[in-house]
């Protein structure tokens, strides 16, 4: 295939594998850059509402995640003053019918491998792995990719380089070096247990989301619900960058002492035996998206607070655009291709700009003590479910 028909596309998370995938569907040769020798887990559990399951589903992704990803039966809000439950809104078959995708909750290693089978299939897409992104440069013939494998330095004629990897991106520092990930002040706590740990009602099928003063905590089935997947997230002053350090489960207690937080939300936190946790980050909001020929797309661009369960599900629906505003551009000219780019970036940044908002806005409310909390459970209750899931739809309607 043709030079210009080539697309470098720097991280194999899934934003970057969801991207190749979408780019060689329009007809693009792809090669993905990931410094890893090989993929892991980073992170565990995953929510893929329809905006985002849509796409892979549409990519032939859902043969390949079907034993593996849990369609919820409802999202459980519940809160610490209140000591369970005050609303629940209906997920299931009947939610994925009126959206048109299903609403999926999963490991993201699964999401990944999924990812990466398809990938490794497809013969117009090469992933290397052990090998990073360096430097590019721009001439009248499209870009220049320069990578490193170990000692080795490899060049790369493309037409467009897309920056998949991550917050600290090292594209993004390429072209914007000014920009700089924000710690928020917040720390995410994760572990998983196996749902035989926990008694019966407490494994259904659903989302738990827990409410409390200056913390929260979510749980839900992961792996065909075999696993449940536990986020606690507290304020704190670490702030080391990385997904997976260790955590000591005393420094939970604090946070969610008896007297705050009822007995089932302290059940499930103690029922997990290795904690893992990292620094809540985020991108600044309405940064640049691309120059010339190069583009940023997921937490590279726009890494936000997972309190809206929305980082993956925008990083999947960059790519969709990426791919078709690419796959419709002016020719394979540098200036057609900049072109193209520079309109995802027209097209994604009001949507992304949105959820990052929402997400903050959530993290708040969620973390509210005293009369504040009291305001809240009694305006969740008295808004309903039916009303508080209609008002999700701007996010899960989204079609490219």
């Amino acid at each position: 295939m043709a030079v210009s028909r080539t697309i470098v596309v720097a991280g194999a998370g899934i934003g970057g594998l969801t991207a190749a995938l979408s780019l060689a569907a329009r007809g693009f040769r792809v090669v993905v850059l990931e410094k890893a020798e090989r993929l892991e887990e980073a992170g565990a559990g995953l929510q893929l509402s329809p905006n985002a399951s849509r796409v892979l589903i549409e990519l032939g992704l859902q043969p390949r995640l079907a034993g593996r990803a849990v369609i919820p039966e409802a999202v459980s809000i519940m809160s610490a003053r209140h000591g369970g439950e005050i609303s629940r809104l209906p997920l299931g078959e009947a939610a994925g019918f009126r959206a048109g995708a299903p609403y999926w909750v999963v490991h993201r290693a699964d999401v990944q491998a999924a990812l990466a089978d398809a990938v490794n299939d497809n013969p117009d897409i090469e992933l290397r792995l052990g090998c990073q992104f360096e430097d590019v440069t721009a001439h009248a013939k499209g870009l220049t990719v320069v990578q490193r494998s170990g000692m080795t330095r490899h060049q790369e004629r493309a037409t467009a380089l897309i920056g998949a990897d991550g917050i600290w991106s090292t594209v993004r520092q390429h072209l914007f070096p000014e920009v700089q990930p924000q710690f928020s002040g917040l720390i995410a706590w994760r572990g998983t247990l196996d749902t035989t740990q926990l008694p019966r009602e407490y494994t259904s099928r659903r989302v738990q989301l827990w409410m409390g003063p200056n913390a929260h905590l979510v749980a839900y089935p992961i792996s065909g619900a075999r696993l449940i997947n536990v986020v606690a997230v507290v304020p704190g002053t670490w702030n080391r960058p990385g997904w997976s350090a260790p955590g000591e489960a005393a420094e939970l207690k604090n946070a969610f002492a008896s007297y705050r937080w009822p007995a089932p939300a302290r059940m499930m936190l103690s029922a997990v035996d290795d904690w893992r946790k990292w620094a809540l980050f985020t991108a600044p909001e309405g940064g640049q998206w691309s120059e010339g020929a190069v583009a940023l797309l997921g937490d590279a661009v726009h890494a936000m607070l997972p309190f809206a369960a929305q980082g993956a599900g925008m990083a999947i629906e960059d790519a969709a655009v990426l791919a078709k505003v690419l796959g419709e551009g002016e020719g394979d000219n540098a200036a057609g291709i900049a072109a193209a780019l520079k309109r995802y970036g027209q097209l994604r940044r009001a949507r992304v700009g949105r959820v990052q908002r929402t997400a903050r806005r959530n993290g708040t409310i969620y973390h509210l003590g005293g009369p504040a909390a009291l305001a809240r459970d009694w305006f969740i209750r008295a808004m309903g479910p039916q009303h508080m899931l209609a008002r999700q739809d701007w996010i899960y309607d989204w079609r490219v």
